[in-house]
């Protein structure tokens, strides 16, 4: 597996006057979303956004550098129960850049 990236430092109210018991949590949950994918992150923001209520979503954007829509993305995702998600990739196929193999058949000369 990669390297994990970097922890998310959180931008909120809370943790930036010191309250020490959200500034704790808030540490906790971007160490844990560093070790995620992206998928798994957009799915666990979207969950605690949830609980939240309301403004949970600008409020977990805030606190996990993620952006709202993001988040909302994930909700959706999960009320969806999540079909349509691939379980053995991180994304849906068909995406990215073609394959060497196939660039280069379609620049050869013939």
């Amino acid at each position: 597996m990669g390297t994990p990236s970097a922890v998310h430092e959180c931008n909120c109210r809370a943790c930036w006057a010191g309250e020490q018991p959200a500034r704790e949590d808030h540490r906790q949950l971007n160490l844990l979303l560093s070790r995620l994918n992206e998928q798994q992150r957009r799915w666990l923001a979207a969950r605690e956004a949830m609980l939240l209520g309301h403004g949970g979503f600008q409020r977990l954007a805030e606190i996990t550098g993620l952006h709202p829509e993001t988040i909302r993305r994930g909700r959706d995702e999960l009320q969806a129960e999540l079909q349509g998600r691939p379980t053995d990739r991180i994304r849906l196929p068909g995406g990215g850049r073609p394959r060497a193999e196939k660039k280069i058949q379609l620049c050869s000369p013939t």
